[in-house]
């Protein structure tokens, strides 16, 4: 019987996880996570990132235009985006983890700007993104925190 002394590093089983089909704009959302993520982390410019994703064919079979909006228009927004949340958290905006805070930041500019996506699907997505990228509760803390901005964002939707 082998015990944790005999597995050395490389020799254990990599589990693959089975992918559903996700719709275009679905794929445009988590490409566009990736992308403000690099943003935030290396200040490159948009255009830049843009061009590296192509490169590495990561626009391939999603909504171009969306991606780039959301990129666009997050990273542009961001402080005025950060501000519409900032009062639900219990610690301030920098002190939230890079991949929870573009998340929340797409999540609340589609909450602020895009009217015609239902809120629920905004949250939805936004914490599927958590499950998929963020740390393992990540997603129950992005739900509350979209949550409670929903209420305020679209106060008339959810009455």
């Amino acid at each position: 019987m082998k015990t944790i002394k005999d597995i050395q590093p490389g020799q254990g089983e990599e589990i693959v996880e089975k992918e559903t089909q996700v719709s275009p704009r679905t794929q445009s959302r988590r490409v566009a996570l990736q992308a403000l993520y690099q943003w935030q982390m290396t200040n490159e410019t948009i255009p830049e990132i843009i061009k590296q994703f192509n490169e590495d064919g990561l626009l391939e079979g999603l909504e171009f235009d969306w991606f780039k909006e959301l990129l666009s228009e997050v990273s542009k927004t961001s402080e005025t985006l950060d501000a519409l949340y900032a009062d639900y958290l219990d610690r301030s905006v920098a002190r939230i983890d890079p991949v929870e805070r573009a998340i929340m930041r797409m999540g609340v500019y589609e909450l602020q700007s895009k009217i015609e996506i239902p809120y629920k699907v905004v949250i939805n997505e936004s914490v599927e993104l958590a499950k998929r990228f963020g740390a393992e509760e990540s997603h129950k803390y992005v739900n509350g925190i979209l949550d409670k901005a929903a209420k305020q964002l679209r106060s008339a939707e959810m009455a």
